[in-house]
């Protein structure tokens, strides 16, 4: 029932933006709350409630910090209108594309740090936003998934070492 719900909740959220100007923007609206509901959900589903917990910091983290931003700096987009800096669509996007790399490795977070980038990608094709803008909601939102997540399971280290003598080696290093 619970998933039905969720799945249900995040149509309904993508179907509101069939205002966008062209099917590239139209990208950039859905994908600023697809990729970060995916990646909720890949948690959810795994019930990794501690990820999720994480990822909640992260993604509130992010919201106030780009909130904040746009209400003080107040730069003006390339279309005219108010509050460029930074790209709230984009740290959307990035937040939930870095959240999954740094949870669950490479595997999650290049696919979705792709997405991510053709939404930063959709916001300057459209003329919301400078690419200032959409690197700067990028790094906001990558640098919180950086400081609130931990990798889930366990992580192999090798490190080059240096011993008595001059004798260099290799080390591992596993966390579990």
């Amino acid at each position: 029932m619970k998933k039905s719900v969720f799945c249900a909740a995040i149509i309904c959220g993508f179907s509101s933006y069939s205002h966008a100007s062209s099917t590239f923007e139209t990208y950039g609206d859905i994908g600023q709350f697809a990729i970060p509901a995916i990646a909720a959900g890949i948690s959810w589903y795994q019930g990794d409630d501690e990820g999720l917990k994480q990822f909640g910091y992260s993604i509130l983290s992010t919201t106030a910090t780009v909130e904040v931003l746009k209400n003080t700096v107040d730069a003006t987009r390339p279309n005219g209108g108010s509050k460029s800096f930074p790209s709230g669509h984009t740290a959307w996007a990035f937040s939930g594309a870095s959240y999954l790399q740094v949870r669950y490795g490479w595997s999650y977070g290049l696919p979705a740090y792709v997405a991510a980038g053709a939404v930063g990608w959709s916001r300057v094709d459209s003329d919301n936003h400078y690419w200032r803008d959409v690197i700067a909601g990028a790094a906001i939102a990558t640098g919180f998934s950086y400081l609130f997540t931990s990798p889930k399971g366990p992580q192999l280290a090798f490190y080059p070492t240096l011993m008595e003598g001059n004798a260099r080696g290799i080390g591992l290093s596993i966390t579990y």
